[in-house]
């Protein structure tokens, strides 16, 4: 197996989660009697640019599809970003009515909405059907396509080129991330601006956050690196913000090379600093992180084993990609976590993939009245335990998992 970016061989080995069937896809009442896929999940470390990177066991035509059961907009805390960042690039590129928006990974129309709202023209890119629909009843125009070279020479025949190109979370669930960000070069106006937001490599690292390792994702990115993938396609980033999203996001400002209109950022050299200085460039660095995922694991068995031989209810919340990968990992099922609970229409009456887990809507809670409660998409666990403050009527406690186990 050869490194997606730079074709080096693979030989280091970052983590190994073993075998998991696709995060996203729950499954109905029927599938459970149904023979199951499930797909390595090992992790490769490339020695010469260090790409964090899985191999592409499963191809991503058959991950996005129909089924995709991701919807952007059940978030609350994910739309207040997504309207602050619709805000902010506005003003800062003086967008208006004559500008044109493109949004890679556009979902449900969580975003383009409010581009949409501001009288901005804009499209969005996204190969999931069932997402694509929800932003089409919303008004907005949408490509059913995966992005790269072959659709931008398609594109570029009927649309004007873009004032500005966004991508939020969609950088890692590339597998030709090549072809891809050749794709954003080809496509991008002569004076125009890229943003991509995705999870900082480092902050995965540093906050035992191996399960927001999953097959959707192929990539896991460090600045340092993803600044060489863009400089080899004559893109180069001006500007960089460190956010809080998804337990530690970076967000990318790119331009053409041959643009010199836009004036680089210390940020940029701040970044590139941390990193180094850290030593995010040498193998060291990525050492021993299959020791720190094994502690939450075994700490979390331990946990739910202890609470079932004490007859205490536990359930969890969020059916949310994350936690497919830390139940499968750690191979937890029904008899340790009787539901998982998400305010999703689109998943519930569903079962988690792997655990068969039960997913339910919130009524359960008041019904069930649990012990505990732990929250898988921990990245917004504040929005959640603001949502289910009722149950501390009953003395019930949140338990997160990750970066270290945690009773609230």
């Amino acid at each position: 197996m050869n490194c997606r970016f730079c074709n080096n061989e693979l030989t280091i080995e970052f983590i190994d989660l073993v075998n998991s069937p696709p995060s996203n896809s729950n499954l109905t009442k029927k599938e459970l009697n149904e023979p199951e896929a499930y797909f390595p999940l090992k992790i490769f470390l490339c020695d010469k640019c260090f790409l964090v990177q899985i191999d592409e066991y499963k191809k991503s035509d058959e991950i996005f599809n129909e089924k995709y059961a991701y919807f952007s907009s059940f978030s609350k805390s994910w739309l207040e970003h997504s309207k602050k960042y619709v805000d902010m690039i506005t003003k800062r590129l003086k967008l208006n009515e004559n500008s044109f928006v493109v949004e890679i990974g556009s979902n449900d129309g969580y975003l383009l909405q409010y581009f949409k709202k501001l009288n901005i023209p804009c499209l969005g890119i996204e190969p999931t059907l069932n997402t694509a629909a929800v932003a089409k009843e919303r008004g907005i125009d949408v490509i059913e396509d995966f992005f790269g070279v072959r659709m931008v020479k398609e594109l570029s025949l009927n649309t004007k080129k873009p004032d500005l190109i966004l991508g939020n979370n969609v950088l890692a669930h590339v597998p030709d991330i090549k072809d891809f960000v050749r794709g954003l070069k080809l496509y991008l106006g002569e004076s125009g601006v890229i943003t991509m937001e995705f999870p900082h490599l480092m902050q995965l690292i540093e906050n035992n956050q191996f399960d927001t390792i999953y097959h959707e994702h192929f990539s896991y990115l460090s600045f340092l690196t993803i600044r060489s993938i863009f400089e080899a396609h004559e893109l180069e980033l001006f500007d960089v913000d460190q956010i809080s999203t998804h337990g530690g996001s970076l967000r990318i400002y790119a331009k053409h090379k041959e643009d010199e209109t836009k004036e680089k950022s210390r940020n940029v050299q701040d970044l590139l600093n941390l990193e180094i200085s850290k030593k995010m460039n040498t193998i060291e660095y990525y050492k021993d992180f299959q020791k720190k995922a094994n502690k939450i694991k075994y700490k979390l068995i331990e946990f739910l084993i202890k609470q079932k031989k004490e007859n205490k209810k536990v359930i969890a919340y969020g059916a949310a990609a994350k936690g497919n990968t830390l139940l499968n990992y750690c191979g937890i099922k029904q008899d340790l976590i009787e539901i998982v609970v998400d305010i999703s229409p689109y998943k519930q009456g569903k079962f988690l993939p792997g655990s068969h887990i039960p997913i339910v809507n919130e009524s359960y809670i008041k019904e069930i009245k649990p012990d505990y409660i732990i929250i898988l998409p921990w990245n917004i666990k504040d929005e959640i335990m603001k949502q289910l403050e009722y149950v501390n009527k009953w003395n019930c406690k949140f338990v997160i998992p990750i970066p270290k186990m945690e009773i609230i």
